[in-house]
């Protein structure tokens, strides 16, 4: 047996003889226990590698899964950052579009949502089907869910805004600075083009002498009605667009001075409750004077819509008009030419000329031009409380709306983005970076330099033009705390002393720049 060369100790000699007559129990007992000290720690160590093999690998799975769920995630947003938007020249995923990306990779399914600038965006479904196919083409991917949304409605503008238009995207003023031209009939038939695009849409007719409103739309309740605990006015509703004028008030029209025509304007449009709207439409009244300027000063309008006919004397007025705007940093982003021409016997007539509209695009800049025939149907439709784009939405002149209200859409989505990026704060760079919109210059200023030129009466003397505000008020490593925008002509920027600083564009752009690119500051 081999178990008698086995040695005990190294330090013991035996006979082999008398072990086996005498220890061959203990020497096999002995041997038997050694090895189950032996098997016990091999288990014992075989157990605890075992156990550092597993945590190990399921730090390694789950690594591996964490970093499959970040490049599946990465596979998602560079797939869809093909899709460009035409109106920024931006892809989506940059626009900040795509909202609550969910992924399981081992089903192959994807859902995410695109998170729009309005629901009226005329390529919301060339984006869905994009984000289908772009998707779609990803290997591992076999479904996708793509949900379609608008961002809430608010204004980009900041300033104290009255409660009813905190809720208002966008404000549009259809204008023609002269009666009879189918200014009316252009912001009714405009404002329900973009109600049939998807947008939550009101009316204001700002005209207190002869609102036009009650005539060309045919709600059930034509009375206005004010809650008596809140003092503000519900407004009416035709065919889901909300509608506000005078002639609702049960007064007809009015006959009173400007003072009291503003006032009641001011009224009508800052205590109704409209809601949460994408657009509100502004039926101006004719001219250029009181009422007109309270209405642009009140409310922040984000764009103009011009109304003309081909003649000479109407080019006169709407002149007035586009500068009145202009000087008021309200864009026109399109020209409505009416009563341009009529077909009959195969040919095209122009009775009242042509070329006022075109002569409005080149001399001002604005950008588009859309001219309505002379149509029987469109009158017709005014006066019978059915706007055309309603009555015949294939028809030639709904056409031209639909065109219009695509226009308005993309322009006032390119305004608000350039606003709101207008001016910021770079604090890597410590430096305020200006790009005034409509211009493509981009520059820098220091923040003490924006500060020191304020123009307020609490920097400068109202009545002597004295400077107040020393240089050595203002320290050199001052930074804004917050800049907003401020209608379309300048920012509010907060400082730490708690001082709100109204910096227009005009004046930044006179102001001493950077020349020396500050470098950025380390992280």
């Amino acid at each position: 047996m081999h178990l008698l060369h086995a040695p005990i100790s190294p330090n013991i000699s035996f006979q082999p003889s008398k072990i086996l007559q005498h220890k061959n129990g203990l020497v096999f007992n002995g041997l038997i226990q050694q090895q189950r000290q032996l098997k016990s720690t091999w288990v014992l160590q075989n157990h605890v590698n075992f156990s550092s093999i597993t945590a190990k690998a399921a730090s390694v799975e789950a690594g591996v899964s964490t970093s499959s769920s970040k490049t599946a995630e990465s596979d998602v947003l560079k797939a869809l950052s093909q899709i460009i938007d035409p109106d920024f020249g931006t892809d989506i995923v940059s626009c900040g579009f795509v909202k609550d990306l969910q992924i399981d990779e081992a089903a192959g399914e994807v859902s995410f949502r695109l998170e729009l600038t309005t629901p009226a965006c005329p390529v919301k479904d060339v984006f869905e089907q994009k984000a289908n196919e772009v998707v779609l083409a990803l290997p591992w991917v076999t479904k996708v869910n793509v949900t379609m949304s608008a961002q809430p409605a608010r204004p980009v503008f900041a300033g104290d805004l009255p409660k009813g238009l905190q809720t208002i995207s966008n404000i549009v003023a259809v204008s023609s600075c002269k009666g009879g031209v189918g200014k009316s009939t252009v912001a009714v038939n405009l404002a329900y083009t973009l109600a049939g695009m998807g947008a939550r849409v009101g009316i204001f007719d700002a005209d207190v002498y002869g609102p036009s409103l009650p005539t060309m739309v045919s709600p059930e309740n034509r009375l206005l009605e004010m809650m008596a605990e809140t003092r503000t006015i519900i407004p009416t509703e035709y065919l889901g667009v909300k509608l506000v004028s005078f002639g609702f008030a049960g007064q007809g029209r009015a006959i009173m001075r400007g003072p009291m025509v503003s006032g009641v304007i001011n009224q009508l449009l800052t205590t109704t409750e409209w809601g949460e709207l994408d657009y509100l439409v502004i039926d101006m009244p004719p001219g250029t004077g009181d009422i007109q300027l309270t209405l642009c000063q009140v409310v922040p309008l984000t764009a103009a819509v011009i109304v003309t006919t081909p003649q000479k004397l109407a080019f006169i007025d709407v002149a007035k008009g586009v500068r009145m705007f202009s000087k008021l940093k309200v864009p026109c982003v399109a020209v409505v030419e009416n009563m341009c021409h009529f077909d009959a016997d195969g040919k095209r007539y122009y009775p009242f000329g042509r070329g006022s509209g075109s002569q409005v695009v080149q001399q001002f800049g604005i950008p588009n031009l859309f001219e309505l025939p002379i149509k029987p149907a469109l009158s017709a439709s005014g006066d019978s409380g059915q706007p055309e784009v309603v009555a015949d939405p294939l028809g030639e002149v709904a056409t031209t709306f639909q065109e219009l209200g695509v226009c308005v859409v993309q322009q006032c989505a390119k305004i608000r983005q350039q606003v709101s990026t207008a001016v910021s704060y770079d604090k890597s760079m410590k430096a305020i970076r200006v790009k005034v919109p409509d211009s493509d210059e981009e520059f820098l200023l220091h923040p003490a330099t924006v500060r020191r030129n304020d123009r307020s009466a609490q920097s400068v003397d109202e009545w002597t033009g004295e400077q107040m505000l020393q240089y050595t008020d203002i320290s050199e490593d001052i930074e804004p705390e917050e800049i907003r925008p401020m209608g379309n002509y300048a920012v509010q920027i907060t400082w730490p002393d708690g001082f709100n600083q109204i910096a227009p564009y005009d004046q930044l752009q006179t102001m001493e720049r950077l020349v020396e690119i500050p470098q950025p500051t380390p992280v």
